[in-house]
């Protein structure tokens, strides 16, 4: 990929903190080291980081706590200044912008969703996804009838004169996904959005997310911890690790092939099954009329529920629903006693 193929770009970002931090770092040289950092009195919460986000992909961003991630995708959008570096959306250097050009950027062309809902208590769920509308000024009508569209689109219709005391916690993060679509963001950042959920309530968002990105195509940037949530969403995966991009890839190149001992120690308990998806394992053979249907993004795991009510084969089907290739019964179990990769 060329970064004119990119959305959005990072060249050589850091974000240190301390006293008189930019001027300090500028001191330093080219690419210093944590100990001359360190030395200096600045912080490292970032380091050196090359990325290239494609048009229309999730992009997930993980590592343990303290490893960079929150405070990278801050920079990303400027919310935290980065020390130094380039940001690239559409081509254009957000580092170049002034304060009310990234303002009108955030509202017209980002949208944020954070672990912490922060939805207007006294609102209701139709003005609080309207309202990032009524800060642009767009007549009540239009914003209302954008609000309950998105509403509806969350699953969360009937719903829309009730406030968010009256919501769960599932429905309450519904209403942040809905306000942050409200501007239909060109660029939608995820920080975390569902880790503050119970594990049923996660799983059932997980699903909603992958619904909405189907229907929707937007090119998001997304925050967790959690390794199977990465799995489940991801296009492709960046780990950090001390504010630095330990390895970029999709899923199953991080678990069949790590880059660093970091890596490798990251993904060694993710079974390969849950990392590599059907489309990398299905061979171009045309399935019998008669095999059940598995998408192409499905992992190997979840396939396996079809083998095991006796299939020998599946039809592997694409986003329209077109049948594309044949996942073999013999071809995952080589999988999974570790005969690929």
């Amino acid at each position: 990929m060329t970064e004119t193929e990119a959305k959005l770009v990072c060249r050589n970002v850091w974000k240190v903190f301390g006293a008189r931090a930019a001027d300090t770092f500028a001191s330093l040289g080219q690419d210093p080291s944590p100990d001359r950092l360190l030395a200096a009195g600045l912080v490292p919460a970032v380091r050196a980081v090359d990325l290239a986000v494609r048009d229309g992909e999730i992009f997930v961003i993980m590592g343990l706590s303290g490893s960079g991630k929150s405070t990278l995708v801050r920079c990303l959008s400027r919310l935290v200044e980065p020390t130094a570096g380039e940001i690239l959306f559409n081509g254009r250097n957000l580092l170049a912008a002034s304060e009310a050009e990234m303002i009108d950027i955030r509202r017209h062309k980002m949208g944020m969703v954070f672990q912490h809902f922060a939805l207007l208590p006294h609102l209701t769920v139709l003005e609080n996804v309207a309202f990032p509308l009524d800060v642009q000024s767009i007549p009540r009508a239009r914003r209302e009838a954008r609000a309950r569209e998105m509403i509806a689109l969350v699953g969360l219709a009937g719903r829309e004169n009730s406030y968010p005391r009256q919501l769960s916690g599932g429905q309450q993060q519904r209403v942040g996904i809905a306000r942050s679509l409200a501007v239909e963001p060109e660029l939608w950042f995820l920080d975390e959005p569902f880790s503050a959920l119970d594990p049923l309530i996660r799983r059932e968002l997980q699903d909603e997310f992958i619904r909405l990105q189907s229907a929707l195509r937007k090119t998001i940037v997304f925050i967790t911890h959690d390794f199977d949530e990465a799995i489940r969403l991801a296009d492709r995966i960046a780990i950090m690790k001390d504010g630095v991009i330990e390895q970029i890839g999709t899923p199953e190149e991080l678990v069949l092939h790590p880059a660093t001992d970091y890596v490798r120690e990251f993904t060694r308990a993710v079974p390969k099954s849950k990392a590599v998806r059907v489309a990398s394992l299905m061979v171009a053979d045309p399935p019998p009329p008669d095999a059940p249907a598995v998408p192409d993004r499905a992992t190997v795991a979840e396939a396996g529920r079809a083998f095991l009510a006796g299939a020998e084969v599946l039809a592997v089907t694409d986003r329209q629903g077109r049948r594309i290739g044949s996942l073999r019964r013999e071809d995952v179990i080589r999988l999974v006693l570790g005969g690929a990769g």
